[in-house]
């Protein structure tokens, strides 16, 4: 019997999209095939370390152990405060240096145009390119320039991209959202200010965005810092409750797809 093509859409949300490991493990787990995945900004990260081939094992006890050195690279602030080289490299690294359509399953990369204002999907190049410039939160990473584009963060226009892994020819979309407005945020840094704010300006879209997946997965992330790497562990653990939660959902879909 044919098979849907189950397609992940994972969304941004900085240190929060750690959650996305969470649910990515409860699908293996589960033996629910996950046939490609479109990401923005952490969601891209985490969507590119999967489709490296990386085992969960691996990328778990590499996430306990992220700190935010190893992508701080401070420059002084004429588009940016950090220069991004170093993220780059360090992405380069853990997917050893391939391009995106040589990755285990289809990925799709999604950054922003800054000029036209465009959502630009990656489906083919280099991984740590596009995966860089998906993460370049406005304000705070300098922009990336490549292919004659400047291009900033995923989340900027299309924040959890279902669309995407609809295009890329996903019969059901799982969509995993880990950045709601936090009402209790602490506002100290122009940091917190430019995240509370596009978090605040995708609200609205997202409401409307969300009737397109099939499944909608909210990690209730909102309360742990976007910039803090600090309770990762947590964050991945609200992720596997999440998904278990929407199990039933899920092979629901599956099944009623098969009919």
């Amino acid at each position: 019997m044919e098979q849907p093509k189950i397609g992940l859409a994972l969304g941004s949300g900085g240190a929060r999209g750690f959650a996305h490991l969470g649910v990515i493990k409860v699908l293996k787990d589960e033996g629910i095939p996950i046939d490609l995945i479109a990401g923005s900004s952490m969601g891209a990260l985490v969507a590119s370390f999967y489709g490296a081939g990386i085992d969960l094992e691996r990328l778990y006890k590499f996430s306990i152990a992220f700190k935010r050195k190893y992508f701080l690279d401070f420059t002084v602030p004429k588009m940016g405060f950090i220069a991004g080289k170093k993220l780059k490299d360090f992405i380069k690294m853990f997917t050893h240096g391939k391009n995106i359509e040589d990755l285990i399953i289809p990925i799709g990369i999604v950054a922003t145009d800054l000029m036209s204002g465009e959502k630009v999907v990656f489906r083919q190049g280099p991984v740590a390119e596009a995966v860089r410039a998906s993460v370049s939160i406005p304000g705070i990473f300098v922009p990336e320039k490549y292919q004659g584009r400047i291009l900033v963060d995923g989340g900027v226009s299309d924040r959890v991209p279902i669309s995407v892994a609809k295009e890329m020819g996903a019969d059901i979309v799982i969509a995993v959202d880990v950045s709601r407005v936090n009402r209790n945020a602490e506002i100290s840094s122009i940091y917190d200010v430019i995240m509370q704010s596009i978090d605040i300006m995708q609200t609205e879209v997202i409401y409307y965005r969300k009737m397109k997946a099939d499944i909608m997965i909210h990690p209730p992330v909102e309360d742990f810092s976007s910039k803090a790497f600090t309770n990762i562990e947590e964050m991945i653990k609200i992720g596997e409750e999440e998904a278990k939660k929407h199990l039933g959902q899920i092979n629901q879909a599956i099944k009623q797809w098969k009919r």
